[in-house]
């Protein structure tokens, strides 16, 4: 679809009211994620310290744009999380640290990409799984005998 230029070169602006053009819905659509991203205040927060774009959160310290987290720290774009620290993009987890794009799961270290598992270390795209290691399972005690030993060799 060929649209008319203005004087400056410009192209033309939809009428007011009028649905936008794609070049016009493209730049507004930029600008509003771009004003949303850079949003400081929190709403409905209590105690949250350093924190930027939270909304409905409390006691959490350096985390953006999380909603409903509670006793967070460093966590980024979360939602209904719970005592996890230095992870992003997770949401309805509990007890994760340095993961990324988890769902539904708790106590998870280093890991990418899990959906409704538990206790499970350095671990990539499992769904359901508890006492992993690396993609493999592990006895329960073996597990944490494991683990325990890698964190103190990690400095973790």
């Amino acid at each position: 679809m060929n649209h008319p230029s203005s004087p400056r070169g410009e192209p033309a602006r939809s009428a007011p009211g009028a649905p936008p053009t794609a070049r016009e819905f493209t730049a507004r659509l930029r600008d509003l994620r771009a004003a949303h991203v850079a949003r400081a205040e929190n709403l409905a927060c209590v105690a949250c310290e350093d924190c930027r774009g939270c909304r409905g959160s409390t006691f959490c310290r350096r985390c953006e744009r999380v909603t409903r987290c509670h006793y967070c720290v460093d966590l980024l774009d979360s939602t209904d999380c719970a005592h996890c620290a230095r992870s992003r993009g997770l949401t309805r987890c509990q007890h994760c640290t340095d993961s990324e794009r988890c769902v539904a799961s708790s106590y998870l270290v280093q890991c990418f990409d899990l959906t409704e598992c538990a206790y499970c270390f350095g671990c990539v795209g499992l769904a359901g799984v508890d006492f992993h290691l690396l993609n493999q399972p592990y006895p329960r005690e073996e597990y944490f005998a494991l683990t325990r030993r890698l964190l103190a060799e990690l400095g973790g």
